[in-house]
């Protein structure tokens, strides 16, 4: 079918938008982490002032906001929220307009497909933030997402236009997809492990870190958020595997052959199992659970980049 090269433009006018509408929102959370981190500043302050001073810090101590009112860093927090909603807005038009230009699912090259799993992780975030006070990790985690989409748009983005042959079947819309997604959450669940680790390390030793941890979460709510995360994308991460091997039988003539995508993608699967596990057993729970978690998030990142774009073997679709 031709491509409507009008849809085709207003995609990638989305996609552009969307970037810099979460570079701004990364700001914003950063700048509440920033202002936030002052604010624990001055409570230690005043709180030393009070146990060594005794009535002098009730003279300094400011006075209370305005009913109300809510305090700056809580302020830039949530427009930064706002804005990460309106750029996966802009995100998901952009893959909608990419879909309709071509008649087609839209991840059928690196570009669309990493855009896809960059939306997927958006959309994760958001709804941990909904459920969870991890608000503060904003910039943390649109950093990679920000970078992984600018790699997308920029080094690998390729013209609208039909996939290949080998592509063309529904099972590209059920075995994909459930990698996009599962991509995505394991993508979220990664950096906020990584945090975990660092959050860890500074309660065992106060001097580790300290700048850093001072900006992070409770380590219990990391480590409950990347664990409800992991658990959400495990399940798709292995439906997705079973769904790729039946579409292997049915265009290849064999469920396996130890295809260089096919083995990382076991072997994420291992680890992430390796994750649940740990996670479930008293002697692993903690930093040693967050790293294994990590260590998936790693091979997560190896399969999507290093296994598409440098090694070749039937999953080599990359078009680029």
């Amino acid at each position: 079918m031709p491509i409507n090269q009008t849809y085709a433009q207003y995609s990638d006018l989305s996609v552009v938008s969307a970037m810099a509408v979460y570079f701004l929102a990364l700001l914003l959370h950063a700048a509440e982490s920033a202002f936030g981190r002052q604010a624990l500043k001055r409570e230690a302050k005043l709180a030393a002032v009070a146990a060594g001073g005794g009535g002098t810090a009730v003279a300094e101590r400011p006075a209370p906001p305005p009913p109300r009112e809510r305090p700056l860093p809580e302020r830039l927090g949530r427009m930064g929220v706002a804005l990460t909603v309106l750029g996966a807005l802009l995100h998901l038009a952009s893959l909608v307009l990419r879909g309709l230009a071509t008649s087609r699912v839209p991840w059928g090259n690196m570009y669309e497909y990493i855009s896809a799993v960059c939306l997927a992780a958006v959309v994760a975030w958001l709804v941990m933030v909904r459920r969870h006070p991890v608000r503060q990790l904003g910039a943390f985690v649109l950093t990679p997402i920000g970078i992984m989409l600018f790699i997308a748009a920029k080094l690998l983005y390729a013209e609208a236009a039909p996939v290949v042959p080998a592509l063309r079947s529904y099972w590209i819309v059920i075995h994909v997809s459930a990698a996009v997604i599962a991509s995505g959450a394991f993508l979220v669940a990664g950096v906020i492990s990584l945090l975990y680790v660092v959050k860890a390390s500074n309660e065992a030793n106060p001097k580790r870190f300290a700048g850093l941890a001072a900006r992070l979460p409770e380590s219990a709510a990391l480590d409950k958020t990347a664990y409800r995360v992991s658990v959400f994308g495990f399940p798709l991460l292995t439906f997705g595997i079973i769904a790729g091997a039946v579409w292997a039988e049915s265009a290849w003539g064999r469920y396996w052959g130890w295809d260089p995508k096919e083995t990382v993608a076991f072997i994420s699967w291992v680890i992430y199992a390796a994750y649940l596990h740990s996670r479930a057993t008293a002697g692993w729970r903690g930093t040693r659970a967050a790293w294994v978690n990590v260590a998936g998030f790693a091979a997560t990142v190896f399969n999507l980049f290093f296994v598409n774009l440098v090694t070749t073997g039937l999953h080599s679709y990359a078009g680029v």
